[in-house]
């Protein structure tokens, strides 16, 4: 049985369930018309809020674009709640295997590498379908995560051919002279897309730094 979507690129979206649950929705639907591929929900709930209820609203919006869900971190949801679609990892896990037995279904998997190339070896080992590389930049939604520096992503692309996203601090502007300096696929935001009065409007600037040409770029200041 094959996996529900498979992962190439493009905006990647991560949802705070903790924002106001009308604006958040609101915030969805306009980002997903402008051309999200994958959204992922952090790990990071309000006490007592209704998971699952959550959950299932959200794969509502996202399954007519036809995009992925993914939950941070907590297998059980993943288990426990089939709209989801995959999981994603803020660090290895102590067990995949224990994981993929009890959720028995196939799911996307996706890990943040931080500066970690031992973690692109371990994706590329356990066929997952994506890393992340966080941060990029200085972020107060990525406060948590090293900086990674352009040289690190280059040497991870030598040990796995699989997706690459971005993340951390990262803007249209800044977006376009990091393709100069590294290979990647795509890129994962949160308030970037979020904070925006008009998110739709916002991914469309994000998705045209991703696909501009550089290499032109480049060769006409030279």
């Amino acid at each position: 049985m094959d996996k529900p979507y498979k992962i190439n690129g493009g905006v990647y979206l991560v949802l705070n369930p903790t924002i106001d649950e009308p604006i958040l929705l609101a915030k969805l639907k306009s980002a997903l018309s402008g051309g999200i591929k994958v959204v992922q929900i952090w790990n990071n709930w309000q006490p007592g809020a209704d998971k699952r209820a959550l959950i299932e609203k959200i794969a509502a919006i996202c399954k007519p674009h036809q995009v992925p869900l993914l939950i941070n971190q907590d297998w059980t949801l993943l288990r426990d709640v089939p709209a989801l679609d995959g999981i994603h990892f803020d660090a290895v896990p102590a067990s995949l295997l224990q994981i993929k037995d009890a959720v028995n279904r196939p799911f996307i998997c996706g890990i943040t590498c931080s500066g970690s190339l031992d973690t692109v070896a371990w994706a590329e080992d356990n066929k997952l379908d994506y890393v992340s590389f966080c941060s990029m930049f200085p972020s107060a939604s990525a406060g948590s995560c090293d900086i990674v520096t352009p040289l690190t992503v280059t040497r991870a692309r030598v040990l796995t051919p699989m997706p690459f996203f971005v993340a951390g601090g990262i803007t249209p502007q800044n977006l376009i002279g990091l393709k100069k300096l590294t290979p990647f696929d795509g890129i994962a935001v949160i308030s970037g897309i979020m904070s925006a009065d008009n998110p739709e409007q916002q991914v469309k600037q994000f998705k045209a730094a991703l696909s501009a040409d550089t290499t032109q770029h480049a060769t006409q200041n030279n």
